[in-house]
């Protein structure tokens, strides 16, 4: 049995070359702004991943069994440098429709698992 799950969220960035350029350098090695890394692995993150195909990101999350999404979102809510991270990434992301509001990832339900087949 495994000790890690894994989390999907999706989005899209602005159909806009330029922004999806500077949101992709944003996110090359390094880039990430350490607080913002740091919080994310503090948390019970274990890996992330983005991937992109045209607009539409997916964000892969592996997380420990230990991991509280709730507890996640009130920690990065009282952290000013994640917040300022999040209203600069927000600039280049387009909620998907049916999104509500305020939010701009949204979590994906696994409809299938190799693991789960006979």
């Amino acid at each position: 049995m495994s000790d890690t799950h894994r989390l999907c969220f999706t989005v899209d960035l602005r159909d806009d070359a330029e922004l999806m350029a500077r949101y992709k350098a944003w996110h090359g090695p390094g880039a990430v702004p350490k607080p913002v890394v740091d919080a994310i692995r503090k948390d019970g993150i274990r890996d992330l991943e983005i991937w992109l195909y045209g607009t539409r990101m997916v964000l892969i999350m592996e997380v420990g069994p230990d991991f509280d999404p709730v507890a996640k979102a009130a920690s990065d809510a009282a952290n000013p440098e994640v917040q300022e991270w999040e209203r600069l990434m927000g600039t280049f992301q387009q909620p998907l429709p049916g999104t509500p509001a305020g939010q701009t990832w949204v979590a994906m339900e696994c409809i299938h698992s190799l693991k789960e087949q006979a």
